[in-house]
């Protein structure tokens, strides 16, 4: 099993996380979370930054899951995180849909 843990370094961690969110803020429509997942739905336009960031994340996260696809007018990214990840896949999932971002989008609807 891969090690539980972001395997970046804190500097590169910080830039990641500015680039996770400032797609969110551009792009993010909405999010579901379950226990161990998260849903994301971008817009379209979103596509290539989130390919571009899944191949990253499996490279410094490799105990998550990621499933990117398109659903009709969107593009939906699902994460997973093993059982034993617990409360640190809540930590990683917070930086794809920061609590802030989240209540923007409940807001808009």
């Amino acid at each position: 099993m891969p090690l539980i843990a972001c395997t970046l370094d804190a500097t590169d961690f910080k830039a990641r996380t500015a680039e996770i969110q400032n797609i969110a803020s551009r792009y993010l429509q909405r999010v579901s979370r379950q226990s161990l997942s998260i849903e994301l739905t971008y817009l379209p336009a979103a596509q290539a930054q989130l390919r571009d960031l899944v191949r990253k994340e499996t490279q410094c996260c490799a105990f998550l899951t990621f499933d990117l696809r398109e659903r009709g007018n969107a593009v939906v990214l699902v994460i997973t995180a093993p059982e034993e990840a617990g409360d640190a896949a809540h930590m990683l999932f917070d930086r794809f849909a920061p609590p802030i971002i989240q209540r923007q989008l409940e807001n808009a609807q």
